[in-house]
């Protein structure tokens, strides 16, 4: 039967749930704009949008049918070119893509559970035997069947797509909220698949819909909330030539955030407003709704013309100076944090360490602590001393087991941001060496070991810990090396081989000696090379090789102790239980977590706050 030219030119646009949508469709993409670019503030943004708006209606009294009342989320639309009954993905790839991702996690999560609800025929279908995912793309089809069946898969040296695939799935491991994972996880899971919705917009060939694509993405029609900002605060200022000049600043400031990214004007708004004037924030339970925080977060805007008498705007003057004195001084600071977090800058060493732990929540407590009086130095230390009270907060959750996901750590750092608002260097140190104290020390956990869902944590902490031995030894920072930028890769090996067989005088059971084997205080980090010549053989031929890596590694072997004045110096001043080990038994691996264990709390000392306040710049 052929199809009229008139149902050619037909255009559709359906409302579709998650399930509908995603339930035994495929979807191709064509070869000219196959990425994924999606990193990790998108998938939070989306986490905590979708997660937010199910808590305002759930209430864990409910029963399961009680969903279906539940409120509704729009997430877009997608645009599909259906050729010959084939779905081509003209636009809307990357929220399908991390949806697929997510619908993955909560598969995984949820396997163990006899509640769980089947998400399996909408990440991927099975035709004669084989198994081909919702998003039929052949590049990708080993590392998402290497997510959905929870096996090991290196992202190294694949395609771009590949590797933001990968890294967003981790994303979403680290960042899916705590409260959700309990018996509310299937409310969630139903939630989701049945009450979050697109619209489908279908065209029967390219050109119709590379036309809708072009229509709604058509910048030149439509105002940013950075452009209305804008507006409404030059309309303000009623000096003609002021107001040139507050426009030039502006035009000057976006330019340069531009640099970074076309989002990166937006960004700074929501860290610089919600850092000076955000005072409360929406509760994560039903029928919350958003406070000053999340309204800064995505209506920034008209928060400010609601809000401009609380913020002191009231006259032209006003206005002028919060744009050429404020907004200045801001913006100059928040390019800098964001620079250093991207590159490794001596005296901001944490803001590098904070991005290399996926955090993304520190910019407004960072800008919080600043004031546009602040001179160079003092500006410099209060950054310095908010920086490294989050890394050590952080470290402690991580070491702890505790998450540090967006969704757990937003109200926290809520709560500092406005702490840290009006003080100077030294009441901030007292101010946040005191919430340290409040938190669990690394001592509270001896047995803090890698497991599948913290590796990649464990290996930043012991970058961090290594980097640190061979600092205060002398030694030059190879930090960004360790974590993967330079032409070795690194990677967390264990120093015991796994095999069981070789231990059994010490463990009766092959799951004691792999929690054991796993321990941190078993754990060093190593290029990836060496793991492959050495990493099966018994740790007393191992033990050779280990004096030609980081001084973490050459701390088993006796040589180590002999002419190294530096490292000598080191124990003798930190007090560290550093010691070779010929044989390294059970016994050795728990001297070695104590040593760990006392390298974490003075990596991440609470008394560096203070140091800093005396440090001269």
């Amino acid at each position: 039967m052929t199809t009229s030219n008139h149902e050619q030119r037909e255009i559709h646009g359906i409302s579709r749930s998650v399930r509908e949508l995603l339930q035994g469709m495929k979807y191709s993409i064509d070869y000219y704009q196959r990425e994924y670019k999606w990193q990790t503030k998108q998938v939070e943004e989306l986490l905590d949008d979708l997660t937010g708006r199910f808590l305002e209606d759930h209430d864990d009294s409910n029963p399961r049918e009680a969903v279906a009342g539940y409120g509704h989320y729009f997430l877009g639309s997608i645009v599909v070119s259906n050729k010959s009954g084939q779905k081509f993905l003209i636009d809307g790839q990357q929220r399908l893509t991390t949806l697929t991702l997510l619908l993955i996690y909560l598969y995984n999560l949820q396997r163990e559970r006899e509640d769980r609800v089947d998400v399996s025929d909408m990440i991927f279908s099975v035709k004669f035997g084989k198994k081909s995912f919702n998003l039929d793309v052949p590049e990708r089809q080993a590392v998402m069947e290497a997510l959905f069946s929870n096996l090991d898969f290196d992202p190294h040296g694949q395609p771009e797509s590949v590797r933001n695939i990968y890294a967003r799935y981790r994303d979403i491991e680290a960042r899916f909220p705590e409260d959700i994972k309990d018996e509310t996880l299937p409310y969630f899971v139903d939630w989701l698949i049945e009450n979050v919705h697109l619209v489908e917009i279908t065209a029967y060939n390219d050109e119709d819909a590379y036309t809708i694509f072009e229509t709604m993405n058509d910048r030149g029609l439509s105002l940013s909330p950075t452009d209305m900002l804008k507006g409404y605060l030059l309309a303000n200022i009623t000096d003609e030539t002021k107001r040139t000049a507050a426009a030039q600043t502006w035009k000057q400031i976006q330019q340069e955030l531009a640099e970074s990214s076309a989002d990166e004007m937006a960004d700074f708004f929501k860290a610089w407003l919600r850092s000076q004037y955000a005072q409360s924030i929406r509760e994560r339970k039903k029928h919350a709704k958003p406070q000053d925080f999340d309204r800064l977060g995505t209506e920034f805007h008209r928060w400010v013309r609601e809000r401009r008498e609380d913020m002191g705007l009231k006259k032209s003057e006003d206005f002028y100076q919060f744009i050429e004195r404020n907004m200045r001084f801001y913006a100059r600071w928040y390019k800098r944090l964001r620079q250093a977090a991207e590159n490794y800058t001596p005296g901001l060493e944490d803001l590098f360490h904070l991005a290399q732990l996926g955090f993304t929540l520190q910019y407004p407590v960072l800008l919080a602590a600043l004031r546009p009086q602040d001179d160079e130095e003092t500006a410099f230390k209060k950054i310095c001393i908010v920086a490294a009270f989050i890394e050590n907060l952080l470290a402690r959750r991580i070491w702890n087991w505790r998450s540090i996901s967006y969704n757990t750590m937003q109200y926290a750092m809520f709560l500092v941001m406005k702490d840290v608002r009006d003080k100077m260097p030294h009441e901030l140190a007292e101010t946040l060496a005191e919430r340290l104290r409040e938190e669990e020390s690394f001592s509270d956990n001896e047995r803090f070991s890698m497991h599948k869902m913290n590796h990649y944590m464990i290996h930043r902490l012991l970058a961090r810990m290594t980097d640190f031995v061979e600092r205060e030894s002398g030694l030059p920072s190879r930090y960004t090396e360790y974590v993967g930028n330079g032409k070795v890769r690194y990677e967390v090996e264990h120093i015991w081989a796994d095999h069981f067989e070789q231990h059994q005088d010490e463990f009766n059971h092959p799951a004691d000696f792999a929690e054991y084997r796993n321990r941190i205080g078993g754990l060093l980090l190593l290029p990836k090379s060496f793991n492959a010549s050495y990493g099966d053989l018994p740790y007393e031929e191992k033990r050779e090789h280990y004096l030609k890596q980081n001084l973490l590694a050459q701390s088993l072997h006796p040589k180590c102790y002999e002419r190294n004045p530096g490292f000598l110096k080191f124990i003798d001043r930190s007090g560290l239980p550093f010691q070779p080990c010929d044989h390294f038994k059970k016994a050795d691996l728990d001297k070695r977590q104590q040593l760990y264990i006392q390298i974490a709390e003075q990596t991440w000392s609470i008394k560096r706050l203070f140091a800093i306040v005396q440090q001269a710049n």
